[in-house]
């Protein structure tokens, strides 16, 4: 399933950023590409459009007035210069905020969140009354040898640092990607990762005991608790 999605920002720059990062994202396919935003409006009131990256700062009609005049409104993701209108968008329900110039890293993030947004909305559109789903499964893409990749974060054992790379370890095989050990930090459910030293993140649904400062996997994989990070994971385990 990909997300239908719609540029719209009045510099031909900006577009080709959002384009080549979006060659990396199996996920959103862009349908349509707008300079202003009066020309969108009659694009989202008449095609399907999933997701709108939109500038803020634009003539003749800035994008926060173009999300106020329209009947439907898909996810948006907000790219702009100016951080002075991040309140001002939020209170629009926009899905997330882009500050110009923004990394791969941080784009995909915002992406991801659609995307993620996006499921769930659908599935609750789906449900009957009193019947009850199972809820998804929880979803991560990585960038590996130049393809996007999609893992359960069930499935996930630990994370490694590896130099300027990270090693994402399943059960007995890992894909190198690269990121910082913070970002994964910040994206991971903290309800079931934990950072237990510097160069380790572990799935406690992992888990086998634990060995005096020692984390014992259920794949054997035995990892040490740097002395930073011995409160935080006692409290985790408690």
């Amino acid at each position: 399933m990909k997300l239908s999605a719609l540029i719209i920002d009045d510099e031909p720059l900006a577009h080709d950023v959002i384009l080549r990062y979006l060659e990396d994202v199996s996920f959103v396919q862009v349908v349509g590409q707008c300079y202003q935003a009066s020309e969108a409006i009659q694009v989202v009131n008449t095609q399907k459009i999933d997701l709108i990256f939109l500038d803020i700062r634009m003539p003749r009609i800035q994008g926060l007035d173009l999300l106020r005049t329209l009947r439907q409104k898909p996810l948006v993701i907000i790219t702009s210069a100016y951080q002075e209108y991040a309140l001002e968008s939020f209170e629009l329900d926009v899905c997330d905020y882009l500050l110009k110039p923004f990394r791969f890293d941080r784009f995909l993030k915002a992406v991801q969140k659609a995307y993620e947004l996006y499921q769930l909305k659908n599935q609750e559109g789906n449900n009957l009354p009193g019947v009850s789903e199972p809820a998804p499964e929880q979803q991560i893409f990585i960038k590996s040898d130049k393809r996007f990749i999609q893992l359960n974060l069930k499935d996930i054992y630990y994370l490694e640092a590896y130099g300027n790379y990270i090693k994402i370890w399943l059960e007995d095989r890992y894909h190198l990607t690269m990121r910082t050990m913070s970002s994964f930090e910040e994206q991971l459910p903290e309800n079931d990762f934990i950072r237990v030293h510097k160069s380790f993140i572990v799935n406690k649904n992992h888990v086998a005991y634990l060995e005096g400062k020692m984390v014992i996997l259920k794949n054997n994989k035995r990892i040490q608790v740097g002395k930073n990070y011995t409160q935080a994971f006692k409290g985790f385990i408690q």
